[in-house]
């Protein structure tokens, strides 16, 4: 609380002393204030008990806060006494009594703006560190299913004997599992390639355009980015788009212009009855 309001209740509690008879109207404005009293006094209870259970580091703003509350109930509760020692004495102060509330009301009202902001500062801690939590027991979930997973070798050989032996569904599970448990790996373009493979013959050629595109995107490097962008091609004019379809087999000429995959591209252009450049 700023220095000037904890001297003004102390000058309002010598005030009191001096000033006579309340009107009606000052008491229904006690009783009001002393309702705001209480419910903040509850509300700075809840908050204090929330930050003992989380973090504390905003407990010194609480506990300011608090005492700026108890000041002003003790004062409120002072003024009380006095008025009602003062009900059958003259009405002569009554403006004078009612500028002391209205400063306490303006106390209050400083006080409800601070607690706003900690109550927001309180509300962004408490979804940061529930955040900070799930990402923790993602992470510790990750690193328990590593652990769990069978050796990225034999995982892919596996995947890869399976494709090989027509055991499409058991491959397509295979690589799948691969890439959950190695995704950054270098067979991992070789995994989404395959996976390509099973849906393009299982004519599921849109599935298929994606995971080439899977290869081509995250391992444009990789051994299997000219083998991706040939199926590609060949998927898309499976689809009906023989423009684009043409266009990925022109990339494979001239990316990899000594390649199968490009004797492969200039051959299914030369069916197409389209050139391998563009005129």
């Amino acid at each position: 609380m700023k220095p000037h309001r904890v001297s003004a209740f102390f000058a309002l509690l010598s005030i009191l002393w001096l000033t006579a008879a309340p009107a009606w109207g000052v008491n229904k404005e006690m009783v009001q204030l002393q309702t705001q009293v209480q419910q903040l006094q509850e509300q700075m209870t809840a908050m204090q008990r929330s930050f003992d259970e989380r973090m504390g580091v905003m407990r010194n703003l609480v506990e300011q806060d608090t005492d700026a509350v108890n000041k002003v109930a003790n004062a409120l509760n002072s003024l009380q006494t006095t008025l009602q020692k003062q009900q059958s004495e003259g009405g002569n102060k009554v403006d004078q009594l009612s500028g002391q509330i209205q400063a306490l009301n303006d106390t209050m009202d400083e006080i409800k703006v601070r607690l706003a902001k900690v109550t927001k500062q309180l509300e962004d801690m408490q979804a940061s560190q529930q955040s900070i939590q799930a990402q923790q027991a993602q992470a510790q979930a990750q690193q328990q299913a590593l652990k769990d997973a069978p050796p990225p070798d034999v995982l892919y050989n596996n995947a890869v004997r399976d494709y090989t032996g027509g055991k499409n569904d058991l491959a397509s599970q295979e690589f799948t599992e691969y890439l959950k448990f190695y995704p950054n790996t270098d067979l991992a373009g070789n995994c989404y390639f395959y996976l390509g493979e099973i849906q393009f013959r299982a004519a599921n050629y849109q599935q298929a355009v994606q995971s080439y595109d899977q290869v081509l995107q995250n391992f444009p490097s990789g051994n299997k980015a000219a083998s991706a962008q040939l199926k590609k091609g060949f998927a898309l004019i499976e689809l009906g788009k023989q423009d684009d379809g043409v266009a990925e087999l022109r990339h494979v000429v001239q990316r990899y212009p000594h390649s199968p995959e490009a004797l492969q591209a200039r051959e299914r252009m030369r069916k197409l009855g389209v050139s391998s450049t563009r005129g």
